[in-house]
């Protein structure tokens, strides 16, 4: 909140100087501060100060913003800026916290005074000049400001940690539960009977149906158009804040990730053993799984909703004895809980990939560099270790595109990204068919 008022020209003449004045007026959102004088009042009486002692006032700063933390006040800060410059040389404020509550910004008017780019702090009822008592009252006013800041933190988290232990909830209910507004009733919380139910659905679900998060995450945005009470769509990392959260079968943990735990007063959504069954689901989630690199990965689309293609390994016994091996790849349903694109078979990719490389320019592929880098290194190789003295092999006479299809079929790895990475558009995939992106 800022706003300023216009321009008056200074006139006024103290300690044989002319002050510009500015006069800076801020509302603190500290609880005992609730009494204290608003910004108008606060600005109201220093105009009446500065009329009644004949001083001018150039401009008026107003701000709501807590002073505890340093040089987080933007109207603050630039009010220093102007005094550094030398627009302003005075302050008028209603008392000396409303400038400062924390050492930095204390530090920063002290310095002001001591080069004389800051002639006079005047409150209601105090001056501050560049005088030793002055600026050493000055200090000892913006300690003691801190220093309630400081007692204010302590005394809050104590009567926190009080409330808890009573078995009451001193913050923002969870969802699937509502804050207790009666004044009488304070701390408590009541059951939302819109969302318990389906947050007690999302335990069963991931415990006992082994459904992912990123899967409820779909089914409460697409399916139940689940909303918070503040009417927005869980985020998937609430979701998995939903599954940790001792709260829902009767505990507290304050501080949150402390480890310190609470029996508390509200009614459970969940039993105890749901919750541990649903934790022991999420380690069996995240244990590290050994990983293997296919080729094609994380360089195609699904053709049907726009997610990425992975890719998974099938084993199949035969009657003779003997395992067949292939390699599927399907959509992540990443963006799409619900995709009915089918799997492909890398083979039958391959054969979609070849024939992608016989309508497109080659040279445009960028392939020919490539193998002519190739050429060049085999052709080094024959005369440096087979010692070699026939013609090299001549690179014009060798077909580029059928060095491509030969990279998509017997290439490592490595070479056919290496190959995939250099078309223009991304690959689609879109049952069994494969074709080339180009606006994706």
């Amino acid at each position: 909140m800022q706003e300023k008022t216009l321009y008056i020209s200074p006139q006024t003449e103290l300690v044989a100087d002319t002050i510009q004045y500015c006069l800076y007026a801020r509302k603190s959102s500290e609880a005992e501060e609730k009494q204290a004088l608003s910004i108008e009042s606060q600005v109201k009486e220093m105009l009446a100060v500065a009329d009644r002692n004949g001083l001018t006032v150039a401009e008026v700063y107003r701000e709501s913003h807590s002073a505890k933390d340093c040089g987080q006040r933007p109207v603050y800060n630039q009010l220093l800026t102007n005094i550094r410059s030398g627009k302003f040389s005075g302050i008028l404020v209603w008392h000396p916290d409303r400038l400062s509550r924390n050492a930095g910004d204390l530090g920063a008017l002290v310095d002001l005074l001591d080069q004389k780019k800051l002639v006079e702090i005047r409150t209601f009822s105090q001056r501050f000049t560049n005088n030793p008592n002055e600026k050493f009252l000055l200090m000892i006013l913006g300690s003691q400001a801190k220093l309630e800041n400081d007692n204010k933190s302590v005394n809050v988290k104590r009567g926190m940690r009080a409330r808890v232990e009573m078995g009451l909830w001193p913050a923002t209910a969870p969802t699937g539960y509502l804050n207790e507004k009666r004044i009488d009733h304070k701390c408590e919380v009541n059951i939302d009977p819109d969302r318990a139910g389906v947050i007690k659905q999302i335990f069963e679900r991931y415990a006992n149906q082994g459904l992912s998060g990123r899967r409820i995450h779909h089914w409460l945005k697409d399916e139940l158009n689940f909303r918070s009470i503040h009417g927005k769509h869980l985020s998937l990392s609430n979701v998995y804040n939903i599954l940790q959260n001792h709260f829902y079968y009767g505990t507290l943990e304050y501080p949150k990730g402390s480890g310190n735990f609470y029996s508390g007063r509200q009614e459970p959504l969940i039993s105890k053993d749901l919750f541990f069954a649903t934790q022991e689901q999420m380690k069996r989630d995240n244990a590290p799984r050994q990983t293997r690199e296919f080729a094609f990965t994380r360089l195609m689309i699904c053709g049907l909703c726009g997610s990425g293609i992975t890719a998974e390994e099938k084993f199949k016994q035969l009657k003779d004895g003997n395992v067949s091996h292939y390699i599927y790849y399907g959509c992540t349903r990443g963006k799409r809980a619900i995709c009915h694109n089918k799997y492909i078979r890398e083979d039958n990719l391959i054969i979609g990939l070849l024939k992608i490389i016989d309508i497109i320019d080659i040279n445009e592929l960028g392939v020919r560099h490539k193998f002519q880098e190739e050429i060049a290194r085999y052709n080094k190789f024959r005369k440096d270790i087979l010692k070699l003295t026939d013609k090299p092999l001549d690179q014009d006479s060798i077909d580029t595109r059928a060095y491509a299809k030969y990279i998509l079929r017997d290439g490592s790895n490595d070479e056919k990204r290496s190959l995939l990475t250099l078309l223009k558009g991304r690959i689609k995939v879109e049952n069994n068919s494969v074709t080339i992106a180009e606006n994706l």
